[in-house]
């Protein structure tokens, strides 16, 4: 009896492995690396096999799955947010709830990606309209606006990307993070810069000033001195054609706010990367726009106040959209920008370039996921490749072409595959300007 019981229990957190939950932006651990297993180590030439479709509104914000369940932020602009939920093993739809949510920004639609824990989903909307929702009842149970809440003004008001104040250009894209009972974003308004709330009760618990120019980061944890820090990451200042204002990389105490500690020359106008744990109090920063990449280095000091320093910053390495991989020593990141098309890129700790695809083929604004060893990245266009993760070499093991051209969305130049992707159970999510897919990658 006792053999079996054992023989249980091991099965057990062997499934749970496998069918690990994708609960928030980066997955389990915000990096993008899941402890799942069982993943196929090859498709056929048709491709893994494509286990359900949903329509959904044009945007880039990504899905997260819990218990077998798929939550999604979608959009329409006369409608406003709408916060959907579907069952994972089928596709369908099994609620969802909608509130008014008015603003209107060049390549409209979703941003973010919302988190889930046992009893409540929470999502930001690209006006900042901040939502619990309780996973039971499928109602809201507190709700607040981080933008306009502190002095920021709303999206509607056709200020956006004027002056300080003025809505951002590229609306809000907040990916919440939940620290113990806190719900933690970047308000990045007049009146705040990170903001966390009780997350049961949407009370307000901590804010810091403004902590510079408005971007487009969301706040990350990382260990300093085995403590975690929350880190924040502001855009630069300055409009174009004018010397640039260095934007700051700013790391707190999670539960209160208290600033910690400052590097204050960052350049990059349009951040949207979260900060990387690189290890040993170093910190890899990064930023699309030809901008590159940045290593910093956090030290405490004798009087224990914690100081910063500069170890390299490289043009070389970057990623416009998405923060970039680290496994097992390495970055990897998709640096497609503007005018730069570098492909999936691979980066050792000390900067040195190791690999890049370029244009053969192309990575531009795609996803990555690795998890039991293996690489899934989105080209951000049509296709979907399985590859060896290594520093020697790209190399790709399949790759299916899964997105077709559509009428509509955003694109102006093909297909915009841009949101981040979700794994659990072996499913995959992928979603486009104007479907979601569960794509089958695991055995």
């Amino acid at each position: 009896m006792k053999k079996l019981l054992a023989f249980t229990f091991i099965s057990l957190i062997v499934a749970g492995v496998y069918a690990q939950d994708w609960p928030q932006y980066g997955g389990p651990d915000r990096n993008s690396i899941s402890t799942e297993t069982g993943l196929l180590r090859s498709w056929p030439a048709s491709g893994p096999e494509v286990l359900w479709k949903v329509d959904v509104g044009i945007g880039y914000g990504g899905p997260v799955i819990k218990d077998g369940k798929v939550y999604l932020l979608d959009r329409n602009d006369k409608t406003g947010d709408i916060m959907r939920c579907f069952d994972l093993n089928t596709g369908k739809e099994l609620w969802k709830f909608a509130y008014d949510a008015a603003g209107e920004v060049m390549f409209p639609g979703s941003r973010s990606v919302p988190v889930v824990d046992d009893n409540h989903v929470y999502s930001c909307g690209p006006y900042g309209d901040t939502y619990c929702f309780d996973l039971k009842t499928h109602k809201s149970v507190w709700n607040v606006n981080v933008w306009t809440d502190f002095g920021g003004v709303p999206g509607n008001s056709g200020e956006g990307g004027r002056g300080p104040d003025g809505f951002p250009t590229w609306a809000i894209s907040q990916c919440p993070l939940i620290y113990g009972d806190l719900l933690i974003l970047a308000s990045q308004a007049p009146e705040a810069g990170v903001v966390a709330y009780d997350k049961n009760t949407g009370k307000l618990k901590w804010k810091t000033a403004n902590l510079g120019p408005t971007g487009y980061v969301s706040p990350n944890i990382v260990k300093i001195d085995g403590q975690d820090h929350l880190v924040m990451v502001t855009a630069s200042g300055g409009g174009r054609g004018q010397d640039p204002i260095p934007g700051n990389v700013v790391g707190m105490e999670p539960l209160t706010g208290k600033i910690l500690w400052q590097f204050n020359n960052w350049l990059c106008r349009i951040p949207i990367p979260m900060a990387v744990d690189a290890g040993n109090n170093k910190l890899l920063i990064t930023g699309g726009y030809e901008l590159g990449a940045m290593m910093i280095q956090v030290e405490k000091k004798a009087d224990g106040i914690y100081g910063t320093k500069e170890l390299y910053r490289t043009e070389e390495f970057g990623d416009q959209t998405k923060t970039p991989v680290l496994y097992k020593g390495y970055f990897y990141g998709e640096y497609g920008t503007n005018n730069k098309r570098d492909g999936l890129t691979c980066m050792s700790p000390d900067g040195t370039i190791m690999w890049k695809t370029k244009r053969d083929p192309d990575f531009n604004k795609g996803s990555i996921i690795v998890a039991d060893g293996l690489m899934l990245a989105t080209d951000g266009a049509k296709t979907l490749y399985l590859i060896d993760p290594s520093p020697d070499g790209f190399k790709p093991i399949s790759k299916a072409e899964l997105l077709t051209e559509q009428e509509g969305g955003n694109s102006r130049n093909g297909i915009q595959n841009w949101a981040p992707l979700a794994l659990s159970g072996g499913k995959l999510l992928i979603r486009d300007q104007k479907q979601m897919l569960c794509v089958k990658v695991g055995e």
